[in-house]
């Protein structure tokens, strides 16, 4: 499996997969989650609300997918990531299922191509390298015959230099 890091706005990404860093009400919100609402419209939120009524929402941790509505994108995998509480140990186990949870649902879609944004690193106040730590360990230990590249958008210079400098020394 292939992982590339660029600097892009998620929205824009033309993948079969892109994973929106929801909130539990799958509702829109801020950062990424209310940029990937608000560019997939009115169709993205109609199919999160039937979500919602079906289940309660999305605990954290957690993944659901709808189609991707206005977006590039085929479909939108939505995941809730942890609120940073400086619990590392329970954060990042629950960071880890949301990546696994994303990969694990995108190849039951048969997904060759997935872009993950920065989970939880915004306004959820995950440390930035932690966060990318783990993320790039998941991915590189999940073993897919499915998914041909993962893609981590990353939104500001800080994210992708500490992705790709992890990268890098994972060779």
């Amino acid at each position: 499996m292939k992982i590339e890091i660029i600097k892009a706005d998620i929205t824009r990404i033309q993948a079969d997969a892109i994973v929106n860093a929801a909130n539990s009400s799958l509702l829109g919100g801020g950062g990424v989650d209310g940029a990937i609402h608000r560019a997939g419209g009115k169709e993205l939120l109609e199919e999160c609300i039937k979500i919602r009524n079906r289940q309660g929402g999305c605990k954290t941790g957690e993944a659901v997918v709808t189609t991707a509505g206005n977006l590039p994108a085929k479909h939108v995998i939505h995941t809730v990531g942890p609120v940073w509480n400086g619990d590392k140990e329970r954060s990042s186990k629950l960071l880890t299922q949301c990546y696994k949870n994303s990969l694990k649902l995108a190849e039951s879609l048969e997904i060759k191509t997935i872009a993950f944004p920065n989970i939880s690193t915004g306004i959820y106040r995950f440390p930035k390298d932690l966060a990318a730590a783990i993320a790039i360990d998941v991915v590189s230990n999940f073993k897919s015959e499915v998914i041909e590249k993962v893609i981590f958008v990353c939104f500001d210079d800080e994210n992708e230099e500490i992705y790709k400098e992890l990268l890098n020394n994972k060779d």
